[in-house]
């Protein structure tokens, strides 16, 4: 984040071009390893450590570190030593600029300080922004009056650096009452306060399809359905950690189906945080209050989608997937075909399943639990009343404990976290159909 915000203001200063920023970032981001890898590669991890703080980080927002001292895998120093070995963002970025540019280092220094001063950073906001420390960052650019609103800015931005990228960098958060959008994917969590988290972009930017590329692992260049729902799937994912962390502290939310609007405005009382990814603006827009209306009429819907398939003879066990999001759908169709599963059918929601499971059983259903129309709770009781043997595995993001105890008491078999993990996937479907 530093060296997007330090590389913006020298074009803007015309110290650099934009070619010569964009090839400075370009050559630091392709240096930077994984904690995991160094770790593994000085001996201090085995390749199943890392996978297990990997799942765990999956459920929990927290630092790969944090993990591994939690677990007794890691020391504190030991910490610290494979972070200076990660290497230094600000010292990265000297150099690259020095490969990449004509400036000296002394002149960047230089630079630098006059940077500080225009931006009214104090000592220690540098030392953050140098270090990229986002947990140090997120305070002074996301700080509002409800301080659940910056922990969860913060998550947020987080995961846009863990799971799309980290040329990023983000702008100072703002109370408004309204914004006009092109796209605008979102979900409200439902509790003792009831939030509201989206994205919004508008049509001269491609936050949105960078997003959903890197999420999805799918190419996107135009926005369309799968935008939405791959954007959808990434918010739902940062919810879940959201409603995850909250749980801890004997708080109860509920993930709602997401939903997706365009060409429309976001009105009410909520506050925006805009972010920058490979210089394309997204706006975060979080609320906290019922005032909030993200737009009149909805744009994404899932129907018609359902999809029903032939068994193929020689298949390990036949499934049905049943989830709202293509893209979840997709992943774990392609993972089971993979594996030698058959997949029988994709359903969009627990109307669906429950329907295309009495038409043609399955020896096993995936069942999403947040869901339009029926959610997988009521579906999987559906689905048992009819079938007391069905075997059923149940989606879910984190945070959703409650409802995956519900799911196991009512006999569901075993339950899978988003985002998907393949060695998870297929190890729980191997040992509930025993192949």
């Amino acid at each position: 984040m530093f060296s997007q915000l330090f590389g913006k203001y020298l074009v803007d200063k015309q110290i650099i071009t934009s070619d010569e920023y964009r090839a400075a970032i370009g050559k630091q981001l392709s240096v930077r390893v994984k904690l995991g890898t160094i770790a593994i590669a000085e001996g201090l991890l085995t390749e199943d450590d890392v996978e297990m703080i990997n799942q765990l980080q999956m459920q929990f927002d927290k630092r790969f570190g944090d993990i591994a001292e939690e677990k007794g895998l890691l020391t504190a120093d030991q910490i610290n030593s494979l972070l200076k070995k990660q290497g230094n963002p600000y010292m990265q970025l000297t150099q690259a600029l020095t490969e990449c540019t004509k400036l000296s280092a002394s002149v960047i220094e230089k630079t630098l300080a006059a940077f500080q001063k225009e931006q009214g950073y104090s000592d220690s906001d540098m030392d953050a922004l140098k270090a990229d420390d986002l947990d140090a960052l997120i305070p002074i650019f996301a700080c509002a009056a409800n301080p659940t609103i910056t922990n969860l800015a913060g998550l947020v931005v987080r995961n846009i650096n863990r799971f799309i990228t980290r040329d990023f960098y983000i702008g100072k958060i703002q109370h408004v009452d309204s914004l006009s959008y092109s796209h605008l994917a979102g979900q409200k969590l439902s509790g003792k306060n009831n939030y509201y988290v989206t994205l919004a972009e508008n049509k001269e930017q491609n936050a949105f399809s960078l997003i959903a590329a890197a999420f999805s692992g799918e190419q996107h260049t135009d926005v369309t359905a799968d935008t939405y729902d791959a954007v959808c799937e990434f918010i739902n994912v940062n919810n879940g950690l959201f409603a995850s962390d909250l749980s801890e502290k004997g708080l109860e939310y509920e993930l709602e189906p997401v939903f997706s609007y365009e060409d429309q405005k976001v009105t009410g009382d909520f506050h925006v945080l805009p972010i920058y990814i490979e210089d394309q603006e997204v706006k975060l827009i979080i609320a906290d209050n019922e005032k909030f209306s993200p737009g009149i009429t909805p744009y994404h819907h899932t129907e018609n989608e359902k999809r029903v398939y032939e068994v193929k003879s020689d298949a390990k066990g036949s499934v049905l997937v049943v989830d709202d999001s293509r893209m979840s759908r997709t992943i774990l169709k392609n993972l089971l075909e993979d594996a030698g599963y058959s997949v029988t059918g994709e359903a969009t929601n627990g109307e669906e399943a429950v329907e295309m499971y009495h038409q043609k059983p399955s020896d096993l259903v995936t069942l999403d639990i947040t869901m339009p129309k029926m959610d997988g709770i009521e579906a999987l009781q559906k689905i048992l009343d009819a079938d007391p043997d069905a075997k059923v595995i149940m989606i879910t993001a984190a945070g959703q404990q409650s409802k995956v105890l519900d799911a196991l008491k009512f006999g569901a078999k075993q339950f899978i976290t988003k985002p998907f993990e393949a060695d998870v996937v297929l190890n729980s479907v191997s040992e509930v159909l025993g192949k």
